[in-house]
């Protein structure tokens, strides 16, 4: 097996350094979860079950086709690019609980207009901290824009995402957010640009030796 990857810049990433982006997704997520918890009142977890490099050629059929809702941010600081938090239904639903619990007595009579809202700030809250973890191990600032809700089939918000910009490789960051009165599924796309994102990367390996 080839010890790299080769995107069509002729951009190396050495596999051998993916524990370095695993370092980063554990760093992101413990930011999410630290956010979470400060939200929920509650000590919050979260796990990342799968990290995978995914060619945006091929995105579409990595994704599932069924509706998500969540946010997206565009990165203003290197490694620039897109960050996408995006959830099932049945997740999004029980954001809007979780952040309407102290303000609503009946979730029934929750407007589509509320829940908008609590999902766009839950997912902001999500994208702060992942992207927090990632400054504060790089030890740079990195800053974002205005997060933009979206509600779609997952491979058609990918597919728009990275028509945005110049990335040729997403990673996927699959997990699971714990806390003691809920479990909510999220799936992570970071679609940065790949040579600012590789230059991340050897920074960190340099820091590490």
């Amino acid at each position: 097996m080839s010890q790299e990857t080769q995107d069509d810049a002729g951009l190396m990433i050495d596999i051998r350094k993916l524990t370095l982006v695993n370092e980063l997704a554990r760093l992101g997520t413990n930011g999410v979860a630290d956010n979470l918890g400060m939200l929920a009142g509650e000590e919050a977890e979260m796990e990342v079950t799968k990290t995978n490099f995914v060619d945006i050629r091929d995105i579409k059929t990595h994704a599932d086709e069924t509706e998500r809702v969540g946010v997206r941010v565009r990165l203003q600081n290197p490694p620039h690019g897109h960050i996408l938090v995006l959830f099932p239904e049945s997740s999004a639903k029980k954001i809007t609980g979780l952040m309407l619990e102290d303000m609503v007595d009946d979730m029934q009579g929750v407007s589509s207009e509320m829940a908008r809202s609590a999902i766009t700030e839950l997912g902001n809250m999500m994208v702060s901290g992942f992207i927090d973890g990632w400054a504060d191990v790089l030890g740079r600032t990195i800053d974002h824009g205005t997060p933009q809700l979206v509600y779609a089939p997952e491979g058609d918000v990918l597919e728009r995402t990275a028509g945005l910009g110049n990335s040729s490789l997403a990673l996927m960051f699959d997990s699971t957010i714990s806390v003691p009165s809920s479990e909510i599924h999220a799936d992570i796309y970071a679609l940065p640009n790949l040579e600012e994102f590789v230059g991340m990367i050897n920074m960190l390996d340099e820091r590490r030796r």
